[in-house]
């Protein structure tokens, strides 16, 4: 097989079983000072004005080509069911960021709104069943591998919606900026901002029973797919293994559909050599179709995050998890506020774990996590400033902070107290950068 790039033939060359653990243990954890930040908006595109409606496959194909001849910073790409995604290019600091990505989520908003549609902040669409908008053969396979599991994998395809976070991977050296620090806080303070930002209670109209019914579907789908791998002093080699140990999705061809092998791990793929050998280009797509609340990709990508409600929502979970990330004191505070958590994981990897479990389900009415939360919002606060941010970052996670952090809730919580809030669409407050 080949790759055709730029009118050239480029052929694939075969990698071996210690070559992959080579190449995952160079490029997923690329340790430095901390300096970079980026964000990942995905949102859920709806009518504006009666969101009931389903959008059809044929005026989200106008609009976003439309969206092709915008100028952005962001990159904007297309999720499976027609859900809108920008990511942002690496900021050097938390105001770039918010600028650049509230900048072109101003652009796409109005080029949305000429054709009466809008973007949607939930992390689960509450009333319509999945629905396939793109029809190509990566996500041909990626539904016929989910579907093994049950129908969880179709939600998460064309039914969810997230903000993702993301930070440098941290410093070689240990201490709290370190990089398996900073792999271990990850993931139990991950089960906090689960918890603090769950905003997706509601399928088919009803309650779910989990305030971040996102988060279920993710679970949903599997340990092999969705789960992280065990926490321990070697992230490296750790994730190596558990790359290699994942069930490969599907093996890719030039034409046609593309193979989806049953239990086949990329380890034994790599020395049973069939269908074909496994290459590079293998391997970095292989990565793509893993989906761990935390994956490294030279960074972290912090991937538990409901979409927030209200136009500028996302920028709290970002400034939030940036300050705590990023400043040393709130960095050490967190992680002294998180520690107890660990326990309730039961030595167990997330999200299949009872923490995690408990934050998707009972969110910030969990005593120990509500804790933890006031304890990790009142340090980003504190550090907020020493991180240059904008009076009116600031006001909105002391907003957050108050509305329901302290209060013990969460944007599930307003949508399950409303009556026919699910008819009456998400709501939240602006910020402004």
């Amino acid at each position: 097989m080949s790759d055709s790039i730029g009118g050239c033939i480029r052929p694939r060359t075969a990698v071996s079983e210690a070559e992959v653990e080579a190449l995952v243990r160079g490029i997923c954890f690329k340790t430095g000072p901390p300096r970079l930040l980026g964000v990942e908006v995905e949102w859920l595109v709806h009518e504006l004005r009666a969101p009931r409606l389903p959008v059809s496959p044929e005026r989200l194909q106008a609009v976003y080509t439309a969206l092709r001849a915008v100028p952005l910073r962001s990159a904007l790409t297309v999720e499976p069911g027609g859900q809108l995604e920008l990511s942002s290019l690496p900021a050097a600091s938390l105001t770039e960021c918010v600028r650049s990505v509230s900048a072109d989520l101003e652009a796409v908003r109005a080029v949305l709104r000429e054709d009466g549609l809008a973007l949607v902040g939930l992390g689960h669409d509450p009333w319509h069943p999945p629905r396939r908008y793109l029809r190509q053969p990566r996500y041909d396979a990626m539904e016929s591998c989910l579907d093994r599991t049950g129908p969880g994998g179709r939600f998460m395809m064309c039914a969810s919606a997230s903000v993702q976070v993301c930070v440098d991977a941290g410093h070689e050296e240990p201490g709290p900026l370190g990089h398996v620090r900073r792999w271990w806080l990850a993931h139990h303070l991950g089960a906090v901002l689960l918890a603090a930002f769950a905003n997706s209670p509601l399928s088919g109209g009803r309650p779910t029973g989990w305030r971040s019914t996102r988060q279920l579907r993710w679970t949903q789908i599997g340990a092999g797919r969705a789960g992280g791998p065990p926490l321990d002093s070697d992230p490296r080699g750790t994730w190596a293994r558990h790359v290699l140990d994942a069930p490969v999705m599907c093996v890719r061809r030039d034409g046609g559909p593309w193979d989806v092998p049953e239990g086949l791990t990329l380890r034994e793929w790599t020395r049973e050599l069939v269908p074909r050998p496994p290459t590079r280009e293998d391997l970095d797509y292989h990565l793509t179709t893993l989906f761990p609340p935390v994956r490294p990709r030279g960074h972290l990508e912090l991937r538990m995050i409901d979409a927030q409600p209200g136009d500028d929502g996302w920028i709290v979970p970002l400034a939030v998890t940036a300050a705590l990330f990023d400043d040393p004191e709130a960095t050490e505070t967190a992680y002294r506020a998180v520690k107890p958590l660990a326990e309730r994981t039961l030595g167990l990897p997330a999200p299949h774990n009872p923490l995690y479990e408990d934050a998707a389900r009972d969110a910030l009415t969990d005593p120990e996590l509500r804790e933890a939360a006031v304890t990790c919002f009142t340090a980003a606060l504190a550090a907020l400033p020493r991180l240059g941010a904008s009076t009116g970052v600031t006001d909105a996670v002391a907003a957050y902070r108050e509305r329901y952090v302290l209060r013990g809730r969460c944007p599930a919580d307003d949508l399950l107290d409303m009556p026919g809030g699910a008819d009456r669409g998400p709501h939240g407050r602006e910020t402004r950068s």
